[in-house]
């Protein structure tokens, strides 16, 4: 009886989530991970104790360029500026020249015509 309701208070706690022992998460980590892509939680359980959760993570939404920053720095993805960007020195500095021949060849390369 004492395990139906351990059960119970389970399943009210956790609502749809998934768990999944260690072991299982072990060996099938890319499948458990791509369900945590497409939004789901998933509850990692010590011999069916709940240890931990693996929660997707927020996206930014498009246009929003501050979180979207945020979220890359946050992320390890990018690392923030070290001093803030002066497009007027950047327009100062000496354009690059390139050949007509290797601009040609790199858009033939980029087109797949190798």
């Amino acid at each position: 009886m004492n395990l139906n309701l351990a059960k119970l208070a389970k399943s009210a706690y956790y609502g749809n989530m998934s768990s999944v022992n260690i072991g299982s998460l072990k060996n099938q980590l890319s499948a458990y991970l791509r369900r945590v892509k497409n939004g789901e939680e998933i509850v990692i359980q010590d011999r069916n104790v709940p240890v931990a959760r693996i929660v997707p993570i927020a996206l930014p939404g498009e246009g929003d360029f501050a979180a979207e920053e945020a979220y890359l720095i946050a992320t390890g993805q990018m690392k923030p500026a070290l001093e803030e960007f002066d497009e007027k020195e950047f327009r100062k500095l000496s354009r690059p020249t390139v050949s007509k021949r290797a601009m040609q060849e790199a858009i033939s390369w980029s087109k797949g015509e190798r």
